[in-house]
């Protein structure tokens, strides 16, 4: 069922209950040294036993759907021993009772032959980056996966987005301008107006089309469906997972239900108490590190890009700007260019030939495999609920003015990604700016914060201002950062596996400022 008006109508008088290469690293990891971390809690006694997440008492009525899961999302034929299972089940639109009425939430559940039955699940969210089980099936379909063998992984999906009831509230002209970031079409020559006009319009849109529910799509509404999976599983404690966007759904949850966090692992955090600039730049600056890293890579492997793979996929996006590329637009390219090098797939060695050959095709003439490409990567970051879940958590836009000014300088800073990612931060500017959500205020588990150096969903600031906060929240913790490319870091790195683990299993942290290799 989607978000129509009928549905939304439907939905306030039922409840829903269907059930429905080279591989990660797995060298070890190299402790660095750092100072140590202000607001790290230090005690002298002897510390309280940690609660421990556990095996769900009431499941949910799971559905094998592994293969078609996969195809899904251009994965392949599944691992052996891989199984992924697809659920459902019903969560009330607001807790509070405010708005009656439930939303259909969708959870996917991946498992090895070798994962024991009687481990209790790690639960998992990518927030609004990609669906979080586009997410978890990237892991799953990976070459190796520690955490795998040694847990199910549940995904739970963010309202509007991947297998959770889906938003249809942009009309067709809006949903292409935006894809194309206002810079193809009438106005086309003023792009940051036009993007301004789109997100006037999309805005509108979406409003009127989810009253009196607009307001519901925010991070700790998505916690809240979190904890409606913990109360059907009938536990006292889970072990969470929040990657990107979902490490914000984390604390979210961990500050209205810390209760019930057994273990907290942000992976790849988007920054928090910055405004949208802060956190475009800082992905910016990602989206450049980790073009750099596969072009070096790609050289190292002598791809089809040739001896200067960088200077081709820039020409090939001027190009595109100029109109060579047929109806492929610049921003296109760029959201597959940076969408593929932040997949949470694995087999490093293998995307890069599969990027450089679809980039090298187009550049040929050849457009079929980029257009195949562009189409797979926008069904995983630009849907409709994407863009109401983007704008509900943006806080502080910037101005049509400063963005024009950004467009000019990001565009000699950051030569790739940069004037397209200032332009793009109008989609949301004519969404009611929300308050970031609160913080948690006191947390008594030991929280692992991970990070990449070159990550071009949420760049590499973020790991500081998310300790920062656990730490004036009174936690321990500990930062571990992984040298390559991609998104998140618990998607590439054994090393990283290895460590969220051990973690896991005694809530034991590595040393802070530890290093896993690329």
């Amino acid at each position: 069922m989607r978000w129509t008006r009928a549905a939304v109508l439907a939905a306030t008088l039922s409840i829903v209950t269907a059930g429905c290469g080279a591989g990660p690293s797995d060298r070890p990891g190299v402790a660095v040294q750092r100072p140590p971390v202000a607001g790290t809690a230090t005690t002298s006694a002897a510390p309280a036993p940690l609660p421990k997440a556990e095996l769900p008492r009431t499941d949910l009525s799971w559905r094998e759907c592994t293969q078609p899961t996969l195809d899904q999302f251009g994965l392949g034929p599944a691992p052996a021993g891989l199984v992924l299972d697809c659920a459902e089940y019903a969560t009330p639109i607001d807790s509070t009772g405010t708005v009656l009425g439930s939303f259909r939430a969708a959870a996917l559940r991946a498992r090895l032959a070798q994962t024991p039955a009687d481990a209790p699940p790690l639960v998992l969210t990518s927030g609004s980056d990609r669906s979080s089980s586009a997410t978890l099936a990237g892991l799953a379909a990976g070459p190796a996966s520690v955490l795998l063998a040694a847990r199910p992984i549940v995904a739970v999906d963010r309202r509007g987005i991947g297998g959770s009831q889906p938003i249809d509230c942009l009309p067709t002209e809006i949903r292409r301008g935006l894809a194309d970031n206002a810079q193809s079409g009438p106005g086309a020559g003023d792009p940051v107006a036009r993007m301004t006009k789109l997100s006037q319009d999309g805005t509108i849109a979406c409003r009127d089309f989810l009253q009196p529910y607009e307001g519901t799509f925010d991070a700790p509404h998505a916690a809240d469906d979190i904890e409606q999976l913990r109360r059907q599983w009938q536990v006292d404690h889970i072990a969470l997972l929040g990657t990107g966007n979902g490490a914000k759904v984390a604390l979210s949850y961990a500050r209205k239900y810390g209760d019930h966090v057994a273990r907290l692992v942000l992976d790849s955090p988007e920054p928090v108490g910055t405004d949208a600039v802060t956190r475009a730049e800082q992905a910016v600056q990602g989206a450049e590190a980790a073009l750099t890293a596969f072009a070096q890579r790609c050289v190292g492997v002598g791809c089809s890009l040739g001896a200067d793979p960088r200077a081709a996929v820039t020409d090939l996006v001027n190009r595109a700007a100029g109109g060579e590329l047929g109806d492929i637009s610049a921003n296109a390219l760029l959201t597959a260019v940076s969408g593929f090098l932040g997949s949470p797939r694995a087999d490093q060695a293998s995307r890069v030939t599969e990027l450089s050959d679809t980039l090298a095709a187009a550049g040929r003439g050849d457009r079929g495999p980029l257009s195949n490409l562009i189409r797979q990567e926008a069904a995983a970051t630009a849907s409709d609920g994407q863009f109401v879940n983007r704008c509900t958590d943006t806080q502080l836009p910037p101005t049509p003015a400063k963005a024009n000014e950004l467009a000019g300088t990001w565009a000699g800073k950051y030569p790739v990604f940069g004037k397209a990612a200032a332009i793009g931060l109008m989609e949301c500017a004519a969404w009611p700016v929300s308050t970031a959500p609160p913080l948690p205020e006191k947390l008594g588990i030991p929280v692992f914060v991970l990070g990449g150096v070159a990550d071009p969903v949420v760049g590499s600031g973020g790991q500081s201002s998310v300790t920062g906060a656990i730490g004036s929240a009174g936690a321990r913790h500990a930062a571990l950062s992984w040298q390559g490319f991609g998104h998140p870091v618990s998607t590439h790195s054994g090393c990283a596996q290895r460590a969220v683990l051990d973690y896991l299993k005694e809530g034991k942290l590595p040393a802070d400022g530890t290093a896993c290799p690329a």
